[in-house]
């Protein structure tokens, strides 16, 4: 093989690599379901907002069920125009008072939000639920699994990884559970996350949600950037070569 050959094979390589860099960028951004919360402070209240990618290929997403961990008694779904909402409630073993001193008897165990029309594979949603954190979780890490349904297939986040182990394939949306602060019932908290909800909260949370990931993105980004500026740079010179040959 020449070096012209030579020169041009790499060339070709090299903006090939650059290409499938800069197209695996938005893939890694929306890699999973991921969540966000307004306030982690055990006992208070709290907006959870979670960020909804693709799950199944090119299929569009029909039906989201988000699973409540225990301790997670009360939920307020975010109205969204785009979807259907429905709680799932079940009795409670033993009746337990809440926060304010009431007693319940039963809890929100999940909430599921069906798309009025399939949301497509190359967009993405956030959907936010309200609730209180519970009282005695400091330290604790909540997985709030999220059962994402297609047209076709599903995607079950629900995998929690042990402590050291690697991040499951399919890994449930979760937080961890800081100190209590406040009056000791999160009515400030409370507070907090109903005005940042009113104003902003989908448009932060899906900043938050995706922060990590944009990480990798963009250093995908701008390897597939680097890697395809060499491309071309070693195009043109085996070009010039042919021509003086």
């Amino acid at each position: 093989m020449n070096s012209k050959i030579r020169t041009s094979l790499a060339a070709a390589l090299a903006l090939g690599a650059g290409t499938a860099l800069a197209l695996a960028a938005p893939l890694a951004a929306n890699a999973h379901v991921g969540v966000e919360s307004t306030e982690t402070a055990a006992g208070a209240y709290t907006v959870l907002s979670f960020g909804i990618p693709h799950g199944c290929g090119e299929s569009p997403t029909t039906r989201l069920t988000f699973t409540m961990p225990e301790g997670v008694d009360r939920v307020s779904p975010t109205v969204n125009p785009g979807w259907t909402i429905e709680k799932v409630v079940e009795q409670l073993d033993a009746p337990k008072k809440d926060s304010h001193g009431a007693q319940i008897t039963e809890r929100v165990s999940a909430v599921v939000y069906t798309a009025v029309t399939p949301l497509p594979s190359e967009l993405r949603d956030v959907i936010s639920l309200s609730t209180q954190l519970p009282a005695d979780a400091a330290g604790e890490t909540l997985a709030f699994p999220v059962l994402q349904e297609c047209a076709e297939g599903r995607t079950d986040w629900s995998e929690v990884a042990a402590d050291g182990e690697a991040e499951p394939e399919h890994p449930a949306p979760a937080i961890t559970v800081t100190e209590a602060s406040g009056d000791g019932h999160g009515h400030a908290a409370e507070a907090d996350a109903s005005a940042e909800h009113a104003s902003d909260t989908a448009g932060s949370s899906v900043a938050a949600e995706t922060g990590s990931d944009d990480v990798v993105a963009r250093v995908l980004a701008v390897g597939g950037l680097v890697v395809g500026t060499v491309g071309v740079v070693l195009a043109v010179t085996a070009r010039r070569g042919r021509k003086q040959a």
